[in-house]
């Protein structure tokens, strides 16, 4: 997990957050994406990291379709209406069909982030 490298950040306690929004309801919004989110005590900015993988991974998605597209949010705990915000300017870039597949064909870290520009 690439959080685990930042400072401000332990990876358990970012595991915990993910794990208790996920047993509250999937964050696989169907198409083979999911937007697992978590707000963190302590934390001081927003970070986002998306995940591609090559395999789909079966993540109880709201169509019964695996995931391939991970787009996380983790914010500071305080910062509810930050997490909403964000939460809807990703699910609105990403209902856009040609950023999915621009991202489906990113190879580089390079092109994940034009595909999200």
């Amino acid at each position: 997990m690439a959080v685990a490298q930042s400072p401000e950040l332990d990876q358990i306690e970012v595991l915990a957050s993910l794990l208790a929004r996920e047993k509250m309801g999937s964050t696989g919004i169907g198409h083979g994406i999911a937007i697992p989110h978590g707000k963190i005590k302590g934390l001081n900015n927003m970070i986002a990291v998306i995940i591609t993988t090559n395999q789909p991974i079966d993540f109880d998605a709201i169509d019964s379709k695996p995931v391939d597209i991970f787009f996380t949010i983790l914010v500071p705990e305080e910062q509810t209406d930050k997490h909403l915000q964000a939460l809807s300017g990703i699910a609105k870039k990403l209902s856009n069909k040609d950023t999915v597949k621009t991202i489906r064909k990113a190879t580089t870290k390079n092109e994940l982030v034009a595909a999200l520009i």
